[in-house]
């Protein structure tokens, strides 16, 4: 059953054969995201109340398009946290997913509909679309709003674990 959890909540265990980087150059090396154009930023944890202690927080900050029209117009922002304590003794880095995302309606400024929590393992994937002509004057498909999560934690992961260390996603 533990392998399956794993699989779940998205450990990624290094490879045996590499040598684990001191955490310090691992911590170093998740800040250095940031100057990758990465669509998110990482930053230390320190000071932060989120429920969780942890080392780095990664943030992403996604303002969906809006939908409808006049008042029944909604617009979603979402909010992803990914919170990561290092264990340099067992060269792992513990993740908790978190998401907040507030639905806006028409109507007054600031007028909030809906607010929704979820901490855990976060997969979310949306994509939206618009057929306009093209040059040939045929009707396409054209993407115009993309949102993976995967964008955010597999940069993450990757560094992980190719420093020596296991990626170890948790809900607390």
């Amino acid at each position: 059953m533990g392998r399956l959890w794993d699989r779940y909540r998205g450990t990624v265990r290094r490879d045996g054969a590499a040598a684990a980087l001191p955490a310090a150059e691992l911590r170093a090396a998740l800040l250095a995201l940031n100057a990758t154009g990465v669509p998110f930023g990482v930053r230390d944890a320190a000071g932060e109340n989120g429920g969780v202690r942890a080392d780095l927080v990664a943030h992403w900050r996604v303002l969906e398009p809006a939908t409808g029209s006049g008042a029944g117009r909604r617009q979603v922002e979402r909010t992803f946290r990914i919170w990561m304590r290092l264990h340099p003794e067992e060269r792992e880095v513990r993740a908790v997913d978190e998401q907040w995302a507030v639905t806006r309606a028409g109507g007054p400024p600031g007028l909030t509909v809906r607010r929704e929590h979820g901490r855990g393992p976060i997969r979310h994937v949306q994509r939206e679309w618009t057929y306009e002509r093209g040059p040939d004057g045929r009707r396409r498909r054209v993407e115009t709003f993309h949102l993976d999560t995967r964008d955010l934690k597999d940069p993450l992961r990757n560094t992980v674990v190719d420093a020596g260390w296991t990626w170890r996603g948790t809900r607390t």
